[in-house]
Parts: C-alpha cells; sequence; structure tokens
C-alpha cells in the first residue's frame, strides 16, 4: 500500500527520506460492570471485539427516549414484547430496528445477519446478530433475549 506524503512548505528536508506508517485501529471502552483491577487499581477495559460487542448490547437493550438529548437512540425492541402475535411482520420489522440503529450509532460494525426469534408465550424476543468489524477480518455473534421483567 502506497503511502501518501501531506508536508508543509517548511517540511522540504522529508520529501527525499521515505516515511512508513501502519494504522492500527485498537478500539477500547470502559467496562460497564466497573470491576476493579487488583493489580493496577483501575477499572477493566474492553478492547476490540469485546467493546463492540458491548456497545451493541446497550444499543439494544436501549428503548427510545430513554437517553437524555439523545431521543433516536436505541434499537427500541421492548416496544415489540406485546405485540409479538403478529408473527412475520414483527420479526422483520424488529430486524429494521436493529439495523437501522447499529448503523446510525454504531459506525464499528457492519451487520452480516440477524435473526430473531419471537417467543409471545413468554413475551420475550431472542436475537442473534452476525457482524463483522472495522478493520478486522473476522466476524462476531452476539445473541442476547429480550423479555419482560415481571
Amino acid at each position: 500500500m502506497p503511502t501518501i506524503k501531506i508536508l508543509a512548505n517548511e517540511d522540504k528536508d522529508l520529501q527525499t527520506v521515505s516515511l512508513q506508517t501502519s494504522i492500527t485501529r485498537t478500539y477500547k471502552d470502559i467496562d460497564l460492570t466497573f470491576a476493579k483491577n487488583t493489580n493496577t487499581g483501575d477499572i477493566y477495559k474492553k478492547k476490540d471485539a469485546a467493546a463492540v460487542k458491548q456497545a451493541i448490547k446497550n444499543l439494544l437493550l436501549t428503548n427510545n427516549l430513554e437517553r437524555p438529548f439523545n431521543a433516536s437512540f436505541g434499537a427500541n425492541l421492548n416496544d415489540f414484547l406485546f405485540e409479538l402475535s403478529g408473527g412475520e411482520t414483527a420479526e422483520s420489522e424488529i430486524k429494521q430496528n436493529i439495523i437501522r440503529a447499529i448503523e446510525k450509532h454504531e459506525p464499528r460494525a457492519k451487520v452480516l445477519d440477524i435473526e430473531v426469534n419471537a417467543r409471545p408465550e413468554l413475551n420475550a424476543i431472542s436475537v442473534s446478530i452476525q457482524f463483522s468489524i472495522l478493520g478486522m477480518s473476522e466476524s462476531v455473534t452476539f445473541e442476547t433475549t429480550v423479555s419482560r421483567l415481571r
């Protein structure tokens, strides 16, 4: 891959020097369990696939209007818990909500496949998402179940 040099006029000596750069992305987020690392005293960090997976989980479990100053954040899956008797139409709407939320709020992930299993007898939705992470070759699968609390 060729290296593009962008230099100012003051850097004329660098025109003859070969520059090599490699950009590697490391995605980092804090671990939302806030568990303390006994060695350093800091909280644990999530890296790469684990960080993106945690972000997608938070996105799926957040409802619209739940996040202050960002009313459209979330996949709003709880709204579907009591409308599951619709069958295929409810599942396709759930898929569209998930795709829309990930495309809008999680630019590190690209959705490859979504499987939705609506279970109206339990008022629950099981979701399995397969996605790839920007800058990484592997695909990651995330599974969760959204259900009523009572």
